[in-house]
This record gives C-alpha cells, structure tokens and sequence, in this order.
C-alpha cells in the first residue's frame, strides 16, 4: 500500500554507470603521472648520465654530505675521493649525491692521431689569441683612466 512505484524505474539506466565511475580514477592517474611519476623518472636519468660521467679531478658530494676531489676511478663501481689533503676514501659511485664541477664529456678516441694534434695546435693558437686580446683590452683601460680624470 505504501510503496512507490517509482523504485522500480530507475534500474534500467545504461552502460555508462560503470564507465561514470572509472572517470575520476583514470583522471586522478593522469594528474599523479604527470606532477610526480614523471618528473622523478628525469631526475633519476640525469643523475644516472651524471654518475656515468664522473671523472678524475671531478668535484663531488657524497650522500653522506662529503665533499671531495676523484683521485681514482678504480673500477665501474668504485671512486677513490680526497676529502682532505692527504686523505682518501673509497666511495661507491652509487652514493655520489651530486658533481659540483661539471665536467665535459670524455673526447672521443680517434684513430688518425695527426688529426688530434692538429686540433690540439689549433686550440692553442686559440688560447694565445684570447691572451693577446686580454693584454690589449688592459691597455685600453690604462690610457682612458687619465682621460677620465681630466
């Protein structure tokens, strides 16, 4: 007597319940992987491209918050680090924090030995001419001083 027929009426709606309901799933996804999944996965490749670059005379800091100079790369693994004059640790490569000097790759090996020294006679020749310009830029600055005075 008392019950509604209106109960029965809303059970034949669509497909589109279930798929109402994975919206905000899939959206929530979407928002985690862009703002977190994704900025950590870059993070964790540079600091992979900078472990794989470490050289010797690399300036570094150690998850333990060393720092220190690579003396040594004895093996893939493993980094000898001068923390002090004098002192040296061996550290896992693993366990490098961050590389304070940023160093450039390792040149490639070339076969034609000749070609490398020219390059290498070419860049000093570079350096001298950045030294010339140096002095004469000093002795510009010394002439206009007293002009300035006056």
């Amino acid at each position: 007597m008392f019950v509604s027929p209106a109960w029965a009426q809303g059970a034949g709606g669509g497909g589109l319940d279930g798929l109402g309901g994975l919206l905000p799933l899939v959206l929530i996804f979407v928002v985690f992987y862009f703002l977190l999944i994704r900025p950590q996965q870059k993070k964790a490749k540079v600091h992979r491209e900078t472990l794989s670059n470490l050289r010797r005379g690399d300036r570094v800091v150690t998850n333990g918050g060393l720092v220190g100079t690579i003396t040594r790369v004895p093996n893939d693994t493993e980094l000898m680090v001068e923390i002090a004059d004098g002192v040296k640790v061996r550290v896992l490569r693993g366990m490098i924090a961050e590389s304070l000097s940023k160093s450039d790759p390792a040149p490639a090996k070339s076969k034609d030995k000749d070609q490398d020294q020219d390059d290498d006679q070419g860049e000093d020749q570079y350096e001298d001419d950045e030294a010339a310009d140096d002095q004469d830029e000093t002795e510009d600055d010394s002439s206009e001083e007293p002009e300035k005075k006056s």
